[in-house]
């Protein structure tokens, strides 16, 4: 009998995206933001991602407050403040991933395949969108790793919507759905 027959390929896609669910399921995601979303089509484009998620893994999009008074902050004050307020969400175990600009940036499937790496680690991950001037010292040292959507600059509250949607392109990916065209 030969292993990879025709009619057996199938069958091996379908044991492998049954495994890769697996695994994805049991990590637990989060996109931690500062601020909440303000404009009503993109909250609602979030929630439509959102929801599409949840076939595939346990994601949570976790809105810490904007400072009050930050007008009246200098940059690093507000950098730090808001540094404080992220490192208060993340736990010790959690894999830390900052959205930054400075990062690394994958295609779709290059992506995909680091999201299918840290599931293999087994620990939770923890996206972070920093405020409008970044992240302070702390945040940084305390990342596993950092992320570029793009060269480009994006608005914050677009930068989520992007986030989301590639993470739900990614499952997509690692199930072999449609949803993603090369």
């Amino acid at each position: 009998m030969r292993i990879f027959a025709a009619e057996n390929i199938h069958l091996y896609e379908k044991m492998f995206s049954a495994f890769v669910t697996s695994e994805i399921s049991k990590m637990k995601t989060t996109l931690l933001v500062v601020g909440k979303t303000t404009d009503k089509n993109i909250q609602t484009l979030l929630d439509d991602y959102q929801s599409r998620l949840t076939h595939y893994l346990q994601f949570k999009l976790q809105v810490i407050p904007e400072l009050r008074n930050a007008k009246n902050l200098s940059q690093e004050q507000q950098k730090s403040e808001e540094g404080r307020l992220i490192l208060s969400q993340v736990q010790v175990s959690d894999f830390v991933v900052l959205l930054d600009e400075h990062g690394i940036e994958y295609r779709s499937v290059e992506f995909a395949d680091y999201l299918q790496r840290m599931m293999s680690v087994g620990r939770n991950v923890v996206f972070v969108v920093g405020g409008p001037y970044g992240f302070s010292k702390a945040v940084y040292d305390r990342s596993d790793g950092k992320l570029s959507l793009s060269k480009m600059t994006f608005s914050h509250q677009m930068v989520r919507l992007f986030f989301v949607e590639q993470i739900y392109r990614a499952m997509t990916i690692l199930r072999g759905e449609p949803y993603h065209h090369e």
